[in-house]
């Protein structure tokens, strides 16, 4: 969709929009599961996690963020401890039967996470000979999803058994997408995987959606990519574009989200305006 002359456009060209804030919930659950997911790193995956999350839950939703990256940024960005705590891969191989003993409380009301630390890199080693391998996640969060309105699964940056366990889990995908020409060329590929995984293994998986990250206006390249991708993609391509800042690295050394670090800053207000487009799209109760 184009603007018309004289309309005030947004950065994907498409007539900018304002997102009103969402009613509060009646009740909790059940949670949809969102995987955000990228083959490619460094695009974004585990700032969205973080940002979104907080951000849904300054909207009154109930959010369980699941570190799935034996790298463990999510929890460090959280500032969770996550070493010599029970952590998602104590799940995934039933050393711990309980998910709610391996939650842990963030400094943001109402957003909760299950860590991973370097043990989760054995995993898909240690999965590879279990019967419906793909499904262990979704049984690991069956039993809390009706306390949460959304769960977010920060993936690792490949398509192995570890993110077809999410794809799997998932009723939706995110695809945070840097504004950049080698993030671009991957994105093709793992709309592939989710349609694979759709055909084979879950059915009612669908995108939710791309959002741009690292958005820089002042260079002609983050504009075409951009560009690029809104032809590609449409409407599936958010209005919501994050823009590159010094701010996320600040926030994540501080173990908090950019909403709380620096709840004024443009780069917090747009992950505020991405939960109430995510809300308006439907993809969160």
């Amino acid at each position: 969709m184009t603007a018309s002359p004289g309309e005030k456009k947004g950065p994907t060209g498409r007539p900018a929009r304002v997102f009103d804030e969402p009613a509060p919930l009646d009740q909790h659950g059940p949670a949809r599961i969102i995987a955000l997911c990228n083959q490619k790193g460094g695009v974004g995956k585990t700032t969205t996690t973080i940002s979104l999350g907080a951000s849904l839950a300054e909207y009154g939703r109930r959010v369980l963020a699941v570190d799935f990256d034996p790298q463990g940024a999510l929890s460090a960005g959280l500032g969770i401890e996550s070493h010599d705590v029970t952590t998602i891969y104590d799940l995934l191989l039933g050393r711990e039967k309980d998910p709610k003993a391996a939650i842990q409380q963030t400094s943001v009301p109402g957003f909760d996470i299950i860590p991973a630390n370097i043990d989760l890199s054995a995993a898909e080693v240690h999965l590879i000979n279990e019967v419906a391998r793909e499904q262990i996640l979704a049984r690991v969060l069956r039993p809390v999803l009706g306390d949460y309105d959304v769960i977010l699964v920060d993936c690792q940056p490949s398509l192995g058994l570890l993110t077809v366990n999410a794809l799997t889990a998932a009723h939706g995908v995110l695809i945070p997408l840097e504004c950049e020409y080698f993030a671009l060329r991957g994105v093709a590929l793992l709309v592939e995987t989710i349609e694979k995984v759709q055909d084979r293994l879950n059915p009612a998986i669908q995108l939710d959606g791309i959002i741009a990250t690292m958005y820089d206006p002042r260079t002609l390249h983050s504009r075409e990519v951009l560009e690029r991708v809104v032809d590609a993609f449409g409407d599936r391509v958010f209005e919501t574009v994050i823009g590159r800042t010094v701010k996320f690295p600040d926030a994540s050394v501080s173990g908090t989200p950019i909403t709380s670090y620096a709840p004024e800053h443009p780069a917090a207000k747009a992950y505020r305006q991405l939960a109430r487009e995510l809300i308006d799209r439907g993809a969160v109760a």
